[in-house]
Parts: C-alpha cells; sequence; structure tokens
C-alpha cells in the first residue's frame, strides 16, 4: 500500500487507535456497572434511554435499531427479553399498523433510575476526569461533526428493506 489515499498519517492513525482503545475500555467498564446495578445489558440500557427521552416514552422499532445501529431481528430479541423483564411493552404502532412501537414502563424507568447514578460515575472518572471543560466541548464538537458526517449515510438497519424478487433476496 503505496498510495496516499490508502493510508494514515501518524497523527490519523494515532487519533483512530486512541479513539478504539478508549471506546473499548469506557464500554467494557459501563457493562460491567450496568450488568451489576440493573442486569442490563449495554445494548438494552442503550434501549431503555432512548425510550426515557422519547415523547410519551415510545419509539418505532426502525428507529430505534437506527438510533443505537443494531441488527433489526438482534433489536426485535433485545426488546422480547426487556418485554419479558416488564421494562418495556410491544404493541402494532397507530400510525402504521406494519410497525411496532415499544414503550418503556414504570418498571424500566425505575431500572434506569437505579443504574443512573453509577453509569454518571464511571463516566465522570474514566472518561471526563482528565479532561478540562475547554477539551469536553471541544471533543463534543468534534465528534459531533464526525457523527452527523457517518450519519448521513443511514446504518444498514435503517436502510429499507430489499423485496424479493422471483423468490430469491435481492441481496
Amino acid at each position: 500500500m503505496t498510495d496516499d489515499a490508502a493510508s494514515l498519517d501518524p497523527a490519523e492513525l494515532g487519533a483512530y487507535f486512541a479513539l478504539i482503545e478508549v471506546s473499548s475500555l469506557l464500554r467494557h467498564a459501563i457493562e460491567l456497572q450496568l450488568k451489576d446495578a440493573g442486569g442490563l445489558s449495554y445494548v438494552q440500557f442503550q434501549l431503555l434511554a432512548t425510550l426515557g427521552d422519547a415523547p410519551a416514552g415510545s419509539k418505532r422499532m426502525t428507529d430505534l435499531a437506527d438510533g443505537v445501529v443494531y441488527s433489526r431481528s438482534g433489536l426485535t430479541h433485545q426488546a422480547g427479553l426487556l418485554e419479558a423483564a416488564g421494562l418495556v411493552t410491544r404493541a402494532p404502532s397507530v400510525d402504521d399498523e406494519r410497525s411496532v412501537t415499544v414503550t418503556i414502563t414504570d418498571a424500566g424507568r425505575a431500572v434506569l433510575a437505579k443504574v443512573f447514578p453509577g453509569h454518571i460515575d464511571v463516566l465522570k472518572k474514566m472518561f471526563l476526569a482528565p479532561l478540562r471543560r475547554d477539551d469536553v466541548e471541544q471533543l463534543g464538537r468534534s465528534l459531533t461533526v464526525v457523527r452527523d458526517h457517518m450519519r448521513s449515510t443511514p446504518p444498514r438497519s435503517a436502510a429499507p428493506r430489499r423485496r424479493r424478487a422471483g423468490g430469491r433476496g435481492a441481496e
């Protein structure tokens, strides 16, 4: 690979590897905290937190899959586990009967309230503690630019489903 387009300079490579390592270390610590405090997986927490912030505590499954960048089938499984635990309900969407709406329950809100203090503590100690306020603000601006760029092409979970042609998938 001698082509400059196929390589990264030391600053780009360093930023990438730092992001990967920070992300992995932080996610591991958060997953442990969520499991210990509320018996939740990382994805289950993301789903509950997303629903907790949504108007009326509800979202369509497709919108949830896009928001947490998770496969539709994986999300269906996780929502089923949360529903079995009484933390969410699922029902046909009032806007589109082909869609399913997921709604957080009072028990789901209670679990969020239980895990949030420890979650915030992990974030403050591991992620925010070594940063000055202006570092946090700059990091937020930089990551927002990158996120918005990446979101300009929807993740596969949000892409329209391909229609079957002649009994076979069009993939």
